[in-house]
């Protein structure tokens, strides 16, 4: 305790009101495993020099945050050891792949050689005929030399841009002029991150039905959306019955008006809500005339700064970066703040606007959200979709806004109670993290402050979202489950780290972005057990 007496949650009550709070390690974006698994191994760290590094014990929440840094975050000055290592892992499958193209090459010239000779003088038509047999021979042989050949440029080429640096993103990718760069090889680059992986966009892909683009569905997927339908067509549309369907999973056709009545920004009555949208749309931009235009004013300019330090931070990058839509959160974000001025704006709160935004343009549009130029949108639909988005994220925060005020006890809170229910969960990995050291509050204050945002892809976070707000209490109870089950599903991975910083890089860096629907349903299907075997009996999970 600090030598003045102050209780230190007391201290700087005068800053209450807008007081930023530091998001630890919100900017790092989730490891990719095939790039980054070489260097969580020992062999790739410097041999330790007695006891691993632990940090000064905090005592207070000021004294953790001073201490805490980002310091486990892979940085741009590390690509050539990332590439080596990549290299090196690469090296056998390169080479085997070459010789099969060089052997294979060989023997296509040798075929051709001999078929040249066996044709110089045949029977005119007798010639056609066979010349045309061993064109189409020679033709299939070649599109399988080509495929290797494209795998062996794949596999040797994708780590690195023109310049000689590693690609580990989508948003990373090459995009040259044609004189740098081919016109295939350059969709190579641009497509592609990882050797022999699928495309996956940053929303969806095409395993994930009902969260971006329109593929094909399925006959279960068809009857889903059928009932949904019929839910929706009542003229007093049974939320009960909504939960339960949109509990499993919320299809992407009827997600914007499910999450608008999930949320209760819409009523149940269909006729009333007509006139809610255009009475709440008009609101909210009454707002925007009487309080935006003091953004720069003395007293606001310091949360209005902070909202536009932030919002280039987020994701997707191709989403936010456009002028349109950085304006728009700018609005949402300092609207919100100045009307909840025992919080103000937060570091975080910012994170939870993109999944509303994303899923009300998908009301308008059919391709994948990342690729599309939200400018082209008309002026009322984009008006549309920005007031709707501030009161559903209002919505949202209504029911966690303890985790946003000063000091942010709420969040403090649920990592005590993750850390408690982790113990009897999984006494191994929590021992384990317990002998180096490890404190809750280092990585899962994140998950908390950001909903495992920065921890999963956006389409999952979307997914998570549909169960969390068919859950009662889904953000501010059901979460901590999630979170506990999220943590034990790598305890093999924890167990394997055996030091302090092997440990922090980890559980900072899940390897998650090749997520899907199926793995989060794995993962609530056991956030579910967890809360039937402790959510109504606490003291089951206190020692």
């Amino acid at each position: 305790m600090a030598s003045d007496g102050k209780q230190f949650w007391k201290r700087n009550t005068a800053k209450v009101p807008g007081n930023i709070q530091h998001v630890y390690g919100a900017q790092h974006p989730p490891f990719d495993p095939l790039l980054h698994a070489s260097l969580m191994k020992a062999g790739n760290r410097p041999p330790p020099t007695g006891t691993p590094g632990k940090p000064k014990k905090a005592t207070t929440f000021q004294e953790f945050e001073s201490i805490t840094s980002d310091a486990w975050d892979v940085a741009d000055d590390d690509d050539e050891l990332l590439a080596m290592a990549a290299q090196n892992l690469n090296i056998e499958v390169v080479m085997e792949t070459a010789n099969k193209v060089i052997e294979n090459h060989s023997k296509l010239q040798e075929q051709r050689q001999q078929q040249m000779d066996k044709i110089t003088e045949p029977d005119e038509k007798d010639g056609e005929e066979a010349l045309e047999e061993e064109v189409e021979e020679l033709e299939e042989e070649r599109e399988e030399v080509a495929e290797m050949t494209t795998d062996l440029s794949f596999t040797s080429d994708f780590l690195r841009h023109s310049d000689n640096r590693l690609v580990k993103s989508h948003s990373e990718a090459t995009v040259g002029s044609p004189k740098e760069v081919g016109g295939e090889q350059a969709g190579l680059y641009r497509q592609q991150s990882l050797p022999h992986r699928p495309v996956i966009p940053l929303v969806a892909r095409m395993a994930d039905q009902n969260t971006s683009g329109t593929p094909a569905m399925t006959e279960r997927e068809a009857s889903r959306l059928d009932k949904f339908k019929q839910v929706l067509a009542g003229p007093n549309t049974d939320l009960e019955e909504l939960r339960k369907l949109s509990w499993s999973g919320i299809p992407r056709q009827v997600r914007p008006i499910t999450w608008k009545l999930l949320t209760g920004y819409l009523p149940a009555n269909a006729e009333r809500r007509e006139s809610t949208l255009q009475r709440k749309r008009q609101e909210y931009f009454g707002f925007i005339e009487q309080y935006y235009d003091s953004r720069n004013d003395e007293h606001h300019q310091d949360t209005y700064r902070q909202i536009h330090i932030d919002i280039p931070r987020m994701s997707p990058e191709s989403l936010v970066l456009q002028p349109r839509v950085t304006e728009i959160f700018e609005r949402i974000l300092f609207i919100w703040a100045i009307r909840h001025p025992a919080s103000g704006y937060v570091q975080g709160i910012n994170d939870l606007v993109t999944p509303f935004f994303v899923v009300y343009i998908f009301e308008y549009i059919e391709e994948e959200v990342e690729n599309f130029n939200v400018a082209s949108l008309q002026e009322e639909v984009l008006r549309n979709i920005e007031a709707d988005s501030f009161w559903c994220m209002s919505k949202l925060l209504d029911g966690i806004q303890d985790n946003y005020t000063f000091a942010q006890p709420g969040i403090q809170r649920k990592v005590k109670a993750l850390e408690e229910l982790v113990s009897r969960i999984d006494e191994m990995v929590h021992r384990h993290m317990q002998q180096y050291e490890v404190e809750y509050l280092q990585f899962a204050f994140r998950w908390m402050n950001n909903l495992l945002m920065r921890e999963l892809p956006l389409r999952c976070t979307i997914r998570l979202w549909d169960t969390y707000q068919a859950e009662p209490e889904g953000f501010s109870h059901f979460h901590l489950y999630v979170c506990a089950a999220f943590l034990v599903r790598w305890r093999k991975d924890i167990l394997g780290e055996k030091d302090f910083q092997g440990l922090m890089i980890l559980l900072q860096n899940l390897p998650t972005m090749h997520w899907g629907n199926e793995e989060v349903s794995v993962l609530l299907a056991e956030a579910y057990r967890l809360k039937f075997a402790f959510a109504d009996a606490p003291n089951h999970y206190k020692r």
